[in-house]
């Protein structure tokens, strides 16, 4: 009778517990992509209720967001300038995309092909590119960011990630 009692009870929190889940799953409804803006203008990101179209990981940062517009309208969203690169290489219509960045030293969303690239920071999926909108020093165009980030020359490479902190170092020290 016991053992039976103990059965029941362990069914019962099971059930509890996938009720739970499938709820919250079903009540957070992430936002992964927008259609119909046409206007191709950025789209306010509301954090931890947006979704990373490459890896599926909730934005809940702005520092590294970016969008990309197609011709049609539909927008999709990145926590990462390089996973944005990445997205964007494999679609047909990436010569006509629009792309939106989050500019670190505005905090507000500027022309990605505009935007000046560091290549060394803390970044979600570790490829290190943060966007800025007035150009600094060690600071790269668009087309040298996506080259890099295509080639594999990111902070999430063991070798470059090495040879990076250590211009990062010798550039501070200089300073």
């Amino acid at each position: 009778m016991k053992s039976l009692r103990a059965i029941l009870i362990v069914i019962g929190v099971i059930t509890l517990i996938i009720t739970l889940f499938l709820s919250l799953s079903s009540n957070q409804k992430m936002i992964t992509l927008v259609e119909g803006n046409l206007a191709k203008q950025p789209i306010p990101i509301i954090l931890n209720h947006f979704q990373d179209t490459e890896c599926g990981m909730v934005i809940d940062n702005l520092n590294f967001a970016s969008q990309i517009v197609a011709p049609d309208g539909k927008t999709w969203f990145f926590h990462d300038h390089g996973s944005m690169v990445a997205w964007l290489n494999r679609k047909p219509f990436k010569k006509e995309a629009v792309v939106w960045v989050y500019a670190k030293d505005t905090q507000k969303w500027i022309d990605g092909y505009q935007a000046w690239y560091s290549r060394d920071e803390e970044t979600p999926m570790l490829y290190g590119f943060g966007a800025y909108e007035k150009k600094q020093s060690n600071l790269i165009p668009f087309e040298t960011m996506q080259l890099h980030m295509l080639r594999g020359e990111t902070m999430a490479n063991p070798i470059v990630r090495q040879q990076l902190i250590k211009q990062k170092g010798e550039s501070n020290g200089s300073d």
